[in-house]
């Protein structure tokens, strides 16, 4: 069993130029952390000297730890093992790369979010932004993989590694690069030494452009209304202005681009209340028309990542390929059936957020509970949960509420991945993705008619 410090090694993160970033567990409570190292590539420490490889990961730990902000990660602890510095950082299972399903190839496009999410998500990474560059930190690394996603749907700001410190210089090393191709602004790729937090704006709208529109915005860009058409023209403006080459053109600050999202999703809410005014019958009516029924699975399966997309029926994003037809019926306050299908589904769902271990432990005690005056609630498969998600039409859910619960997103399914693993489901943006059991998700349980 591997240990750094006085913390038990579960798995590796990930990797970047000067450091790991491992899984690991508290000693005694078991508690998941996120464990960063210092470990640097080649040629990194050839170039500027193992030293101040150290002093600047020591800064940056030093830095957020000093920072209290909800959008900015916490960091709960400073060691050193062997030599080498480490510290501990709070840990989310999600991450706004992996809810659109950014790969390591950028350039695949990904899931779009509606506009509802993305000013949701955008407003607090623009209150982070504004935190730390009243510090003095250009993060100068902002892109979906940096940004954690909380249980609550809260996101923060992670990853200080390519930061500009106030008061702590970095050194500037011929070709090494600093930031994310596609998402770092023109002048931090010519000199990453003289950005200010303009260079972080950009970034910003790099990532809020991906999140509309599903890719990057290389070449000729397109308006997110082409994909939205409830948006029209309304996000156009505010990208153009995010987006331009020269900072100057940009906005002033991060709190000037934060007063024009809020002033967008004023314009939004307007046009999303005259367009449900007007009645979404017509389109709804037309988006369930299509989608083809299939027989739903109800044992649970183990099955790798390879042949998952073909048991369960999705696309490369891990959407479905076949939209199911539901015919919701509201029971009571508690459950709510599925005609087309038979099923009947808890309304509310576990109050919070669950292992997949305890997701087992919260069924058994519904079914203890007798809910509804049953015993023979489960785990739902992802076959059973795809089932629920509707087509997608222009007005999206703005003018259908929805019988179930809208706060509970992430959804543990019966399925497992593997020994370790297991499947779950995401509501919002409609998707299959898979976790470790030690993450923390919710529970809706289901029920079979018959």
């Amino acid at each position: 069993m591997r240990k750094i410090g006085r913390y038990i090694v579960r798995g590796r993160l990930g990797r970047g130029g000067m450091s790991t970033v491992f899984k690991a567990a508290m000693p005694v409570t078991g508690k998941i952390v996120a464990l960063k190292l210092l470990d640097p590539l080649e040629p990194l420490p050839a170039l500027v000297g193992v030293g101040e490889l150290r002093r600047l990961f020591i800064a940056e730990a030093v830095t957020l730890a000093g920072l209290h902000h909800p959008n900015i990660a916490d960091v709960w602890d400073v060691d050193e093992q062997a030599g080498r510095p480490f510290f501990v950082m709070e840990y989310f299972c999600a991450t706004l790369a992996s809810l659109i399903g950014e790969q390591q190839v950028v350039e695949e496009p990904t899931r779009m979010l509606d506009s509802d999410k993305v000013l949701h998500y955008g407003q607090q990474v623009l209150a982070g932004l504004v935190c730390l560059h009243q510090a003095g930190i250009i993060h100068r690394d902002i892109k979906p993989a940096n940004i954690f996603i909380t249980d609550q749907d809260t996101v923060k700001i992670a990853d200080f590694g390519m930061a500009k410190l106030a008061g702590e210089p970095f050194p500037e090393v011929a070709n090494l690069a600093i930031g994310s191709p596609y998402y770092a602004a023109p002048e931090q790729e010519a000199a990453p030494g003289q950005v200010d937090g303009r260079a972080d704006l950009y970034s910003a709208g790099v990532m809020l452009y991906r999140l509309l529109t599903g890719r990057l915005p290389m070449g000729s860009r397109v308006s997110p209304g082409d994909y939205q058409p409830l948006a029209g023209d309304l996000w156009d403006g505010f990208l153009q202005r995010a987006l331009a080459v020269a900072p100057g053109q940009r906005f002033a600050d991060a709190g000037a681009m934060l007063r024009a999202l809020l002033e967008l999703q004023r314009q939004w809410e307007s046009r999303k209340e005259q367009a449900c005014r007007l009645g979404p019958e017509v389109e709804v009516a037309a988006a369930r028309a299509v989608g083809e029924k299939r027989a739903l699975r109800c044992e649970a399966v183990k099955v790798d990542a390879r042949q998952a997309r073909a048991l369960f029926g999705v696309n490369p994003l891990w959407r479905p390929l076949y939209p199911h037809v539901s015919d919701f019926h509201v029971d009571d306050e508690v459950t709510v059936v599925d005609r087309a299908t038979a099923l009947i589904w808890q309304r509310r769902g576990s109050e919070f957020p669950l292992t997949w271990e305890q997701a087992h432990a919260y069924v058994e005690w519904l079914n203890r509970e007798r809910l509804s005056g049953r015993t023979g609630w489960r785990l739902p498969t992802v076959d059973e949960f795809l089932s629920l998600l509707e087509p997608v039409n222009e007005l999206g859910d703005y003018c259908q509420p929805t019988p179930f619960d809208p706060s509970k997103r992430w959804l543990w399914s019966i399925d497992r991945r593997s020994f370790v693993a297991a499947w779950y489901v995401n509501m919002d943006t409609g998707f299959v993705g898979w976790q470790d059991f030690s993450c923390f998700y919710y529970v809706r349980a289901v029920c079979s008619l018959a």
